[in-house]
């Protein structure tokens, strides 16, 4: 399962190829100032964060790459089937954390992005969590030139309409991915630890 769902997420990160349906779909509505991908220094030491498919991100102040706003929009249709191209889905915030030292090991299998689940992670990394925890529910590491670490953002997603989280109709009910979105926090969201080792360094 593991495995099935690092692939899903890397073909996610790479579907950068025009679609094929012959609808143009409406343009993102981009709000001002935000970014796909940013680099981030860390104790003097240079990362980055994305980019991943719809998603976006800017400061909640300025100069301040700590606490992020985030928005997640449905580019290409790749989140879910039953919502227009380029909508709107998500907003919500990151929170830059690094997973304590020397606790569990990085997963080594898998294409960029390796997951690993609540059920499997280190409790001390799951304790990072920004309170309220029970809406922190997804990890995404950072990358520098090595690949991933353990430093990254705790992401708290907020549903901005009713919609089916169904990868674009590559998952069904019974995933881990799979679930219904209803406006407000998304306590359903798929409880990950993904570790990304950056574009261009992915692996068989």
């Amino acid at each position: 399962m593991r495995r099935a769902i690092a692939a899903l997420l890397t073909v996610g990160l790479l579907a950068l190829a025009g679609c094929s349906n012959s609808t143009k779909p409406a343009p993102l509505d981009l709000p001002r100032g935000v970014l796909s991908r940013l680099e981030i220094k860390v104790d003097g030491d240079l990362y980055t964060l994305g980019p991943f498919v719809g998603y976006y991100f800017r400061p909640k102040e300025a100069g301040d790459l700590t606490h992020l706003d985030l928005w997640c929009f449905n580019e290409r249709s790749f989140y879910s089937s039953d919502m227009a191209e380029n909508t709107l889905l998500f907003t919500g915030e990151a929170r830059l954390v690094a997973l304590p030292a020397g606790v569990g090991e990085l997963p080594k299998e898998g294409g960029r992005i390796k997951p690993i689940f609540f059920d499997e992670a280190p409790k001390e990394w799951l304790e990072t969590r920004p309170e309220p925890q029970d809406e922190f529910l997804h990890f995404h590491s950072l990358y520098d030139n090595t690949g991933a670490v353990t430093k990254g953002y705790w992401i708290r997603h907020v549903g901005e309409g009713d919609f089916t989280y169904d990868m674009g109709d590559r998952v069904s009910e019974g995933s881990p991915l799979y679930h219904r979105v209803t406006p407000g926090v998304d306590k359903y969201f798929a409880k990950i630890v993904e570790f990304d080792e950056g574009p261009g360094r992915i692996s068989d």
